[in-house]
This record gives structure tokens, sequence and C-alpha cells, in this order.
């Protein structure tokens, strides 16, 4: 299995999460898909303390995908492969926890879509994590 292929596959889900997010920040009417759906407000919104998450959480998920790829060798890291790998498993058990958490969520866009999205992500970055530089 080519290791950076599957770096890039996971740093694309990074993304589009991050855009996701990036949009919720924004004030983008999707807040029903969040969290349980019962912060959005009467039009589908974020209050704004949950928009500074979501902007909060848009950074964390770009920097995770770039963690996976400098430790795939994809990309160059000043980090040393020490950092990287540590930083790699912390990315795996954070997504496991966020895997847990959106299999317990009472919306199906959570449950089934979020839930496979993160599951994937924590196989993804499991062979990352435990592959590192090629």
């Amino acid at each position: 299995m080519n290791v950076e292929i599957v770096a890039w596959v996971a740093a694309v889900l990074f993304g589009a999460l991050a855009v996701f997010q990036a949009a919720l920040a924004l004030g983008a009417p999707a807040g029903a898909y969040v969290f349980g759906g019962r912060v959005a407000t009467d039009d589908g919104r974020l209050p704004s303390g949950y928009r500074f998450a979501a902007a909060g959480a848009a950074v964390v998920l770009v920097l995770f995908g770039y963690v996976i790829l400098a430790r795939a060798g994809v990309v160059d890291s000043a980090a040393s492969e020490q950092f990287l790998t540590i930083a790699s498993w912390a990315i795996v058990a954070y997504m496991a926890i966020n895997t847990a958490m959106n299999l317990a969520a009472t919306t199906k866009v959570e449950r089934y879509g979020f839930g496979s999205i993160s599951a994937i992500l924590v196989v993804l970055c499991s062979i990352v994590a435990a592959s590192g530089p090629v």
C-alpha cells in the first residue's frame, strides 16, 4: 500500500471537513448537522460561541492534514520524526474518540455521515502513523 496516497486521501477528507467547519463559522445554515442539532438557531445557523468553535475546528483539521502529510513524507516539515510520530498517533486517538461520539449522535448526518468519515480517517491515519515516511 502506498502510504503517500493514503496520506493524501486523509488530507483531502480533513480538508473537506475543514471547509464544512469554516462554512459553519461563517454562518452557513447547517447547524442542525452538528452538536446533535441542539444548538442551531431558528434559521439553522450556529450561535456565535459555537461559530467560534467551528472556526477553531477548521484550523485544527487543516493542521491534522498537514501532520499526516508530513508523517508520510509528502510535505517537508521542520518537526522531528519523533514529534510527527507522536502527533500522528494522537490524531488517530482523537479521531477514534470523535468517531465514537459521532456514532452516538442522534442525527443521521452525524451518525452515518460524519461517523463514517471519521472512522475512515482513523484507519487511514493509523496506516500513515504506523508506516512513517517513505
